[in-house]
């Protein structure tokens, strides 16, 4: 019995193979292959890919298979020794792109609210993409890699409380949804302290 999906899902595989070895043997990042595989079998493309929302479910599952990789490769200790870089580097950075893309948007006309929204949305960056780029070129561990760490941290921080001032920008104010953010962040919390409090006394050294 053939099964849709998983038809789909060797031919985005051997797709895939074949525009990886064309991007390697051009030197091209293995990130910018899986793109244009993306763009060739989705549904603007050629068409192989018709299941697309179980697709980007599987996506989402190798995500964070992907972070937890690269986290295997980080050590909380250094990590907190970059607090300084978290805070003043990540404040810098989303603090500077997102009033300088408000004060861009505001000069070809979009009002005040429509250009704090369009500075939000380039103030972040994806951490998955920048993740695996460093992890390729082996500069995860070096200083510009903890950097970029620190303020892609930052970034992920500061996600949150714009996704929570987005219905108030729109002018709707706080909606059920916006509610529900606030419960879902004091569950990660909660967590994120359990999962770190289990390591430090249960997970050998």
């Amino acid at each position: 019995m053939e099964i849709p999906l998983l038809t789909e899902l060797v031919v985005i595989f051997g797709l895939a193979s074949i525009v990886l070895l064309i991007c390697n043997r051009f030197r091209i990042p293995s990130i910018v292959g899986l793109l244009l595989t993306g763009i060739l079998s989705g549904p603007h493309g050629l068409r192989f890919v018709q299941k697309v929302h179980e697709v980007e479910i599987l996506s989402e599952l190798g995500i964070v298979l992907l972070l937890f990789t690269i986290g295997l490769e980080f050590s909380l200790k250094q990590l907190m020794q970059s607090k300084k870089q978290v805070i003043l580097g990540g404040a810098l950075q989303v603090g500077l792109t997102l009033g300088i893309g408000a004060l861009f948007s505001m000069l070809f006309g979009l009002n005040s609210a429509q250009s704090v929204f369009f500075g939000c949305a380039i103030a972040l960056s994806s951490t998955a993409i920048t993740l695996k780029f460093l992890q390729e070129r082996g500069l995860i561990s070096s200083s510009y890699g903890r950097l970029v760490v620190a303020i892609l941290i930052f970034q992920d921080m500061a996600a949150v409380p714009m996704m929570l001032i987005t219905p108030l920008l729109a002018g709707s104010g706080v909606d059920g949804e916006s509610a529900s953010v606030f419960l879902q962040l004091g569950i990660g919390l909660v967590l994120v302290a359990c999962v770190f409090v289990g390591a430090q006394s249960i997970v050998p050294r």
